[in-house]
């Protein structure tokens, strides 16, 4: 097969392309956003009729690749970390009812929070299921562990997760691929009860994990992923996990390394490299990028009790992702300390597009809350969270997907009047939706704005649940028509505007203003397209 050029994600994406994928599920994350945006490009995926369009949240991803599963086929689901925990119902549950043919929830994470509000680590998710783990050191291992995970998943009838970090999903490098597998037939599972969790299922399928974990262990020591190099200097041994092993290469020109090293990327831990490793090293360094998983494992799991260095030490920063630097410092290696950035290139806040109808929503809600900004506005996850910064500073909370509509429930039944929510139009299908029934059914004094450019505009634009379809659904959660109005967030309408909310933020129920503008970006986007296809078909 040839070789491409591929991102990360995009090489996990081949690799389930080529290994028979039937369907992939997910919700738009940075930094897994690529693994489906690859699939819905591929003509590989079309022509083998590829499952692909972006879920409601990640919970009816896992379900519906869960449910693609239990009728025999390959599935995908990904995610970014936080996405995991809207996923976690089924995502833990998977682990009890197995699964009929194969499934990979794809999940990366984003230590240092480039985008995120944790740094969160989700191989601790897989250990607590009790699943196989795999984390890839490189974009070939992307592409071979999404193609082979298949492969242990069907032979254990259970879910794998492939967890990958933002410097590996968004850099390049180049992968070979496998031969081509055909999809798996249709085949309903042979125990009709097998997803049916009752109690009395359930605990049945609970001693079938339990009594699979010896092979998940026999399998990271066999399958091939983890690697143990020996070294004549055993006053160290070296455990690199995922990219952390290319980490501790790039500290060693031509890969000479003295010391005993394993090379991380299979879980559980595979207890006979663990053992040689803490037998014949006097001390062990644990490098991982993202918490101190393995280390935190290691001191509880070896007997002898071989001193364990890595982030819980202090060898390695607490927090913040790894790189080669770091690994060096730890190696006691001497590190070259480059040029001062110039003041050019530092990081600056970053802020809105201009013309962006965020912009204009804020705008009119500064001048309609007026000497009442302060303190009253909870907004979500999206582009519209940069209202938190100057020349806004309008809003005051952004903890996760809609979250701004309970807290503003909450804030309310404290006595804080008006207390307003700003969300966007897919958080909102995201999350939001149950937060506004709960207000609906509370009577909630809280006024919703819901900032709809018509697209998942923060992950670069993709096709949003929400577009055309706000209305009906706040008329379905029963919001009071009389107060469920629409605003065009444009400069030209905003005394207008301001004139909708100021009505609306004096009404002591449930409102909901629609804010609906196209994003700058997709329209311009669109524009061009359009363009390109009127001079292609002049030509």
């Amino acid at each position: 097969m040839q070789k491409l050029l591929l991102l990360g994600d995009e090489a996990v994406a081949q690799g389930a392309i080529d290994a028979g994928l039937s369907g992939i599920y997910g919700y738009p994350g940075t930094p897994s956003t690529e693994i489906m945006e690859y699939v819905q490009r591929s003509k590989e995926a079309a022509e083998r009729n590829i499952k692909r369009k972006w879920s409601a949240n990640e919970k009816t991803a896992m379900e519906a690749a869960l449910g693609l599963a239990y009728a025999g086929k390959r599935s995908m689901v990904c995610m970014k970390h936080v996405g995991l925990n809207v996923a976690a119902d089924p995502f833990m549950n998977a682990a009890i009812t197995g699964v009929n043919g194969g499934l990979i929830v794809a999940v990366a994470d984003d230590p240092s929070m480039h985008s995120s509000q944790n740094e969160q680590d989700s191989r601790f998710y897989g250990k607590f299921a009790l699943i196989p783990v795999l984390e890839p050191c490189n974009q070939q291992e992307a592409y071979d562990m999404a193609y082979k995970g298949f492969e242990l998943s069907e032979k254990y009838r259970i879910p794998v997760m492939l967890r990958l970090t933002t410097r590996l999903s968004h850099s390049r490098a180049g992968v070979k691929r496998f031969s081509v597998k055909e999809q798996n037939n249709l085949i309903l599972p042979e125990d009709p009860k097998q997803f049916v969790l009752l109690p009395s299922v359930a605990r049945v399928r609970y001693k079938h994990l339990l009594a699979n974990q010896p092979n998940f262990g026999e399998e990271s020591d066999s399958f091939g992923f983890n690697q143990y190099y020996d070294g004549e200097d055993k006053s160290l041994g070296i455990i690199a996990c995922g990219i952390a092993y290319n980490y501790l290469m790039e500290n060693y020109p031509g890969r000479n390394i003295n010391h005993p090293v394993l090379k991380l990327s299979q879980y559980p831990i595979p207890k006979k490299m663990i053992d040689r490793m803490t037998n014949e090293n006097k001390e062990i360094l644990v490098l991982e990028d993202g918490a101190p998983c393995v280390e935190e494992m290691l001191k509880g799991f070896q007997e002898k009790g071989t001193p364990v260095r890595g982030r819980l030490s202090g060898d390695i920063p607490r927090d913040g992702e790894l790189n080669p630097n770091i690994v060096g410092k730890a190696l006691g290696i001497e590190q070259e300390i480059g040029l001062p950035v110039p003041e050019v290139v530092k990081n600056r806040p970053p802020g809105m597009c201009k013309g962006c109808g965020h912009i204009d929503v804020f705008n009119a809600l500064i001048e309609a809350l007026g000497e009442k900004l302060e303190g009253r506005v909870f907004s979500d996850i999206g582009c519209y969270t940069l209202g938190a910064l100057p020349p806004f500073n309008a809003i005051n909370s952004c903890v996760d997907m809609g979250a701004s509509v309970t807290m503003a429930i909450g804030a309310a039944d404290a006595g804080l009047f008006p207390s307003v929510a700003v969300i966007g139009d897919s958080t909102f299908t995201h999350s939001g939706i149950t937060g506004l029934l709960d207000a609906v059914i509370k009577n909630s004094p809280i006024t919703l704005i819901i900032s709809d450019n018509l697209t998942t505009g923060m992950t670069g634009g993709q096709e949003s649940a929400a577009t055309g379809r706000l209305q009906s659904i706040c008329e379905g959660l029963g919001v009071d028509p009389v107060h469920l109005r629409k605003i065009e967030p444009l400069k030209k309408y905003h005394d207008k505007n301001v004139k909708v909310l100021n009505e609306e933020l004096d009404y002591h129920g449930v409102s909901v203003i629609l804010a609906e503008r196209e994003c700058i970006q997709t329209a311009a986007r669109k524009h061009r397209a359009e363009s390109i296809a009127q001079r292609a078909k002049g030509a």
